[in-house]
């Protein structure tokens, strides 16, 4: 599902103008972006959390020039479902056969 496919169920659904949810999904997609940025998580109860993952610094090599190259610490953002949130996608996914 692409963002215009969740844009427009939710315009289905709700009956707002679709570029309204669009300008909503946007801020929201910018203030999480921001606030890790910032070294914030972002706590959605009940979906989940958007959090900032260290990287330990480590040596890496460029197989074609071969040498060492050392990749620095640094951070990754990252998405953690809420137990809830992980609770309803088991029960209603099916197992393919």
């Amino acid at each position: 599902m692409r963002k215009a496919d969740v844009v427009s169920n939710i315009a289905e659904k709700t009956g707002i103008p679709k570029v309204d949810i669009l300008v909503t999904l946007e801020t929201f997609f910018k203030e999480v972006k921001t606030s890790l940025i910032e070294g914030e998580p972002v706590f959605v109860r009940g979906f989940g959390s958007f959090i900032l993952k260290k990287r330990a610094a480590k040596i890496g090599r460029n197989i074609k020039k071969n040498i060492a190259v050392e990749i620095p610490e640094h951070h990754i953002p990252a998405f953690k479902p809420a137990k809830e949130f992980v609770q309803e996608v088991k029960i209603a996914t099916k197992p393919k056969s």
